[in-house]
This record gives structure tokens, sequence and C-alpha cells, in this order.
């Protein structure tokens, strides 16, 4: 089968005329074509989803969207809402094809891979893609990320040819930011498309302190609903057992809960105990065998705390940053929600 990718925008094409948004103000008019796709030159997506298909065609609707099986056999999945109706559902037969809006719904395509749908020999394209994005360039950082492809239009693309390999993550992430900076947010998106993720919240759940606890149902209810959440502050022990993806957030608060634990915010004795759990930490992460995301405040950039207790944990977690960083693949720098890849 053949698919031509005649537009790959969203209805209205990217840019949107008339939108002055920064997203749509980068680029020239008529950059990406609203969303027209053709199997074998016979069927039009969206476009004859409303008419007649012609004979042979099976059409099905599935919970990630609808699903459409050529009479050569070949599955193709058109997952872009109204039809997409849960991420979960039953395991199926690997589709040929996946046409799935990423920009709406990330984790749709973790819940496809988990229901095995979307495997290594799928052709995963992104779909109806628009301003949600920041730019193009953003659009091949996602997804590069999630294992889709962000095709120009005029794509054709032969479905008998075999799916391209994406290449492996970084197994070791350490993602570094201010208060606010979005540096969570950006953990969240890198596992996105993931089918399984391990929560790793090693702060306090916010009992008694009302702000805290708005921050924490904050961040649980923007995380897919079929993440496991652990709440643990043995991090070294969830880093050596997990075999799921691991996002862990965050170090600073771990920090603290180990100073809490070790009694060490005296500073009259806990140093030692404190420098253990930091050892054992550091060798976990460096053998860590499952991919990792870990979340960190940068503290060197604000000014001098004003008591003890706070250089010594500004200087301590600053340390265990430094250490992480050694050992991992990818280190970033988010500011103001825009990730900056720090290079060796």
């Amino acid at each position: 089968m053949k698919v031509l990718f005649s537009g790959t925008a969203g209805t209205e094409g990217w840019p949107v005329p008339g939108c002055g948004c920064a997203s749509c103000s980068r680029l020239s008019p008529g950059h990406r074509r609203p969303a027209e796709i053709v199997l074998d030159g016979t069927v039009r997506l969206p476009h004859d989803l409303s008419g007649s298909l012609p004979p042979g065609l099976q059409v099905a609707a599935d919970p990630g969207g609808l699903l459409l099986t050529s009479p050569g056999g070949h599955r193709v999945l058109y997952a872009v809402r109204p039809h997409v109706r849960s991420v979960e559902g039953p395991r199926g037969r690997a589709c040929d094809l996946v046409l799935v809006d990423v920009l709406d719904r990330p984790e749709l395509l973790g819940g496809l891979r988990r229901r095995g749908l979307v495997t290594e020999g799928t052709h995963v394209v992104a779909a109806h893609l628009d301003h949600r994005v920041s730019s193009e360039t953003e659009l091949a950082r996602r997804a590069l990320l999630w294992g889709v492809r962000a095709v120009p239009d005029g794509t054709v693309l032969d479905l008998d040819g075999p799916a391209p390999a994406p290449g492996p993550p970084p197994r070791r992430t350490l993602l570094l930011g201010g208060s606010r900076s979005g540096k969570s947010a950006e953990a969240e998106l890198r596992l996105a498309a993931e089918p399984e993720v391990r929560y790793v919240a090693t702060g306090p759940r916010g009992d008694g302190d009302d702000e805290w606890a708005r921050r924490v149902r904050t961040h649980r209810e923007r995380r897919p609903a079929h993440w496991e959440t652990v709440e643990s502050t043995d991090l070294a022990g969830l880093l050596r057992g997990s075999r799921a993806p691991l996002l862990v957030d965050g170090l600073g608060t771990w920090v603290a809960a180990v100073f809490d634990e070790c009694d060490a915010w005296s500073g009259d004795g806990g140093g030692e105990a404190v420098e253990a759990r930091f050892a054992e930490v550091v060798e976990a992460w460096r053998q860590v065998g499952c991919r990792v995301v870990a979340v960190s405040d940068e503290v060197g950039l604000g000014v001098v705390p004003a008591t003890a207790s706070g250089r010594m944990f500004r200087d301590a977690l600053g340390s265990l940053n430094r250490r992480l960083a050694a050992e991992s693949e990818d280190v970033t720098l988010v500011v103001a929600g825009r990730p900056m890849s720090l290079p060796l």
C-alpha cells in the first residue's frame, strides 16, 4: 500500500490563517496544508470517513481510533479525534501504519504500544500538526523523543517497506532548572509515549499544607492515568530494581528527606550518613538497567542562602547534581520552559 501525505496539518493548516501566535508567525503561509492522507489513491483521510468507502475496505471502531483494513490486509489506525475514545483497550495485531495526533495526547501512543498495536515494524506518523507546538524544530525534537515521524507535505510512504528504526533514547537523563521553569513538565513529556512508566515521588504528600497539596494534585492530574506512582526515598533500590522507565521528581526533595532521615540539618552530625546515601544513589544511577529521567533544582544560580542549613542543603544538592551529570548521557537545563542541552 502506498500512502500520500498531501497535507499534514490540522483542519486550518499550519500556520493558521490570521493567527498571530509565535508558532504561526515563524512560518510562511501554506507551510503545511490541511490534513489529506491518501491511501492507495482511493481513500482520502479524513474526508472520506464521512462518506462511502471503496468496496473491500473494512472499517472498525477501536478505542484508539478508527481501524481500516485494506483488501490486501494492511492495517491502518487513524488515531485522531473524534475517533479516539481511550488510551486503554484490548491487545491486538500490530498495525502497518498509525496516524496519530501526538500533539493532542502523546500518552495515546504509549497505550497503543502497550496493547501491541504499535511495534518496531509499525510506521508511526504524526498527523494534524499545528501551532500547538512552538516550531518545526520543537516538533522534530518531540518526534524523536516519542519515536514518531513528522513527514513534510508531499511525502509518499510505502507500507511494504520496513519502518525506520528509531535511535535508542538516552538511558540516563538529568533535567535541571529553577522554580517554575517547566522542568517537571519537560520530564513528563520525555516519557509521555512510553507504554509503562514508574513515577517516583520523593517529596511529602502535602498533608496539612494546602498549597503544597495543590502542587502535588496538579502534577498527578497532568500525568497519564496508566503511570504507576511510587512514593519512596529508597531511590537507590528503585534504580537497581526497576525494569520500567523511571521518572524521579525530584532530587531536591529527596535530599531534604535524606537530611531529615540522617538528622543532618544541624551540621553537628549525620554528614557521613548523607554521603553514604549519595554514594549509593550515584552507583545505582551508574548501573541502572532501565531508562531514567530525574528532575533536580539548579541551585547554583540564586542568592546565597541566609542560613547555615540552607547553604549546607545547596552545597549538597549541587554536588549530587554534578556527580549524576557526570554519569548521564543527557543533561538538560530548562529555562522558562525551553530546554537547553548541556554538551560535554
